[in-house]
């Protein structure tokens, strides 16, 4: 009977150590486990992108046979397919993060768990947008809201999940221009967020909607859509430090540099990036932030630091 789940197999994963044995390979097919799922979660969370893609196979070929095991099955697998797209997305690989996503969309379908398709479908959107299919994102961010604010009274969880996927609707619609759309779902995640700050935690799990979130992507929304001294006066509010992991604040710093880059103040986009990499050695290695230094470079090659 398949009992052990990835992590007693060989995969120890906390404490910045991640061990796989060989031999895990050849032993009976683990299950996933709810640790598993976290322990994978937080070295997202702390930008540590090397151990996670080491790790990931062994997640993956587990996800590949949960599915069959019913809805809690399907939606472990899910949320291993979120994982590997969101680490393609980082690594640049676009075609591969929409096929992880498009099998964590389905996968959360069959669990017929609202939380597990929001968080799908955000996945979903990234490699969406960049191959031209907005309108695709769009509707499977309204249908994972649609879903979450079905009930009369939404869980924390819920508001939670509901509030992100506003931002990730948000920031959609803002890379195609639509102004009014991007402003109302943002002022929509923002009063959620006001909104779950008012209920206790009663979860073990971090929330994702803050304050400090919705002023990390209005800070790309106002970008794309022109209004860069929007875009840095929500820069100026943010806190990164109230941020809660390593990739959030890695995340902040790279968009603020962007706008900055696009404002023509050059040296504070490059302290921006240097912020990057304090925050997230391996985020400063992503190809996109890569192209935002090669920028830098060309504009201002004579910045102190900068050839470190």
């Amino acid at each position: 009977m398949e009992r052990r789940s990835v992590l007693t197999a060989g995969v120890a994963l906390g404490a910045g150590l991640l061990t796989v044995l060989t031999s895990a390979w050849a032993a009976p097919a683990p299950r996933l486990s709810a640790g598993d799922i976290a322990a994978a979660r937080r070295l997202f969370a702390a930008g540590d992108y090397a151990r996670l893609g080491r790790v990931l196979p062994l997640f993956l070929d587990a996800a590949a046979r949960s599915t069959e095991r019913g809805p809690v099955g399907a939606a472990r697998a899910a949320d291993v397919w979120v994982l590997a797209s969101h680490l393609a997305v980082k690594q640049g690989r676009t075609q591969a993060a929409g096929a992880f996503a498009a099998r964590a969309v389905d996968a959360a379908r069959r669990s017929g768990q609202a939380l597990v398709l929001a968080a799908a479908a955000r996945a979903a959107a990234t490699p969406l947008r960049r191959t031209d299919r907005t309108d695709e994102a769009m509707h499977l961010l309204q249908e994972a809201l649609a879903h979450l604010t079905a009930g009369p009274r939404p869980t924390a969880a819920e508001l939670d999940a509901a509030g992100m996927a506003a931002l990730t609707a948000a920031y959609t619609a803002a890379q195609v221009h639509q102004r009014v759309l991007a402003e109302d779902l943002a002022a929509q995640a923002e009063q959620t967020a006001r909104r779950l700050a008012s209920l206790p935690l009663t979860s073990a799990r971090p929330r994702q909607l803050t304050a400090g979130q919705c002023l990390v992507y209005r800070i790309g929304i106002h970008r794309h859509l022109g209004d860069l001294d929007a875009a840095l006066a929500h820069a100026r509010h943010l806190q990164p430090e109230t941020l809660p992991t390593a990739e959030r604040r890695a995340r902040a710093a790279t968009d603020t540099a962007r706008s900055l880059l696009d404002a023509g103040d050059t040296a504070a986009a490059f302290a921006q990036l240097r912020l990057v990499e304090l925050a997230a050695p391996l985020e400063a290695h992503r190809p996109s932030v890569r192209a935002l230094t090669a920028r830098v470079a060309e504009l201002r090659p004579d910045l102190p630091g900068l050839s470190d």
